[in-house]
């Protein structure tokens, strides 16, 4: 039986997108679908754990095409994502997509999932001052780089589902975004939104949001999809925190100019992004619908439902 499973090729499979659609195949009781992780160390930790949960993993690295055309012989599906952050390099992001997007074409694969992001230019041209520029070129190099490679899908024909994510809520567990203790001893929650609303999900969300739209297959491609959990205003976010923490934890809405000098890493970029996500609240929450989302994922949790679960990864700063 086994044997008769479509192949989905997971680019990506150890990290947050991918691992989740990887559990979301390998967990289905279904079975209608196998998955093919690829990753560049098929012998890491992470590898061995999927391929515990039954998945094949094979090796592909997004700079060698040729290995992402062996990756993909005889898939059904591949699920195609990159990691800016690994190399902060908007043009290395845009040739690895169009990369994947070749061989998926060479490949005949039936049906990609391409997970990008808005070209924020279509937006601000590069001659409006409102968000700043950045390397000549763009506003924000990351999604930028995304949304320019979605031409070369679409010039190749590869049979494609756009797929916009939104804000993960990881990022306060991994990426050291939630609450800090302030001089003052109270927590606060940091984000340069004023009162904008942040969409945001889980990432196994995601993967199990991923799963349905391959298995509904052609209702899906040549669409743009995005998904969402929660639409969170800054003091929505904090109350949540608050309800974990014991204590109150405030919402401090930090001016941009302030957010742009502090000292963390792509900063610059990190700070056009939340101009844009404030700027254009309304085109960005619009995609991302919680309604959509839910029909494709069931079982999706409200970021209170995640923090629950989570709240012992949560590294609190404790009182003093």
């Amino acid at each position: 039986m086994s044997s008769t499973k479509r192949v989905i090729a997971v680019v990506g499979a150890t990290g947050a997108q991918g691992g989740g659609l990887v559990r979301a195949i390998t967990a289905h009781p279904s079975g209608a679908f196998r998955a093919r992780a690829l990753t560049r160390n098929v012998d890491s930790p992470a590898a061995k754990e999927l391929r515990g949960l039954g998945a094949e993993v094979v090796a592909a690295d997004l700079d060698d095409e040729a290995s992402l055309r062996r990756a993909f012989e005889g898939a059904h599906g591949a699920y195609c994502v990159t990691f800016f952050w690994d190399h902060a390099s908007p043009e290395k992001e845009t040739e690895q997509a169009r990369a994947m997007a070749r061989a998926a074409l060479h490949a005949r694969v039936e049906h990609v999932i391409w997970s990008t992001i808005e070209d924020t230019r279509r937006w601000v041209p590069l001659a409006d001052g409102r968000i700043p520029t950045l390397r000549g070129k763009y506003k924000v190099p990351h999604m930028d780089a995304k949304g320019e490679a979605d031409t070369t899908f679409l010039e190749l024909g590869v049979p494609t589902t756009f797929f916009h994510t939104a804000f993960y809520w990881e990022n306060f567990i991994h990426l050291g975004m939630g609450p800090q203790r302030g001089e003052d001893g109270r927590l606060a929650l940091t984000l340069p939104l004023g009162p904008a609303r942040l969409p945001g999900i889980a990432t196994e969300d995601i993967g199990r949001a991923a799963y349905r739209i391959f298995e509904r297959g052609a209702d899906f491609i040549g669409q743009r999809l995005g998904v969402a959990s929660d639409h969170l205003t800054g003091s929505e976010l904090a109350a949540a925190f608050s309800a974990i923490a014991g204590e109150e934890v405030r919402y401090n809405a930090v001016d941009l100019d302030v957010y742009r000098r502090l000292d963390i890493p792509g900063v610059d970029d990190l700070a056009n992004m939340f101009q844009f996500k404030r700027d254009f609240e309304a085109d960005y929450c619009g995609l991302r619908d919680v309604a959509r989302t839910r029909v494709l994922n069931p079982n999706l949790r409200s970021f209170a439902a995640w923090l629950a679960e989570n709240q012992r990864r949560i590294a609190l700063p404790p009182r003093a």
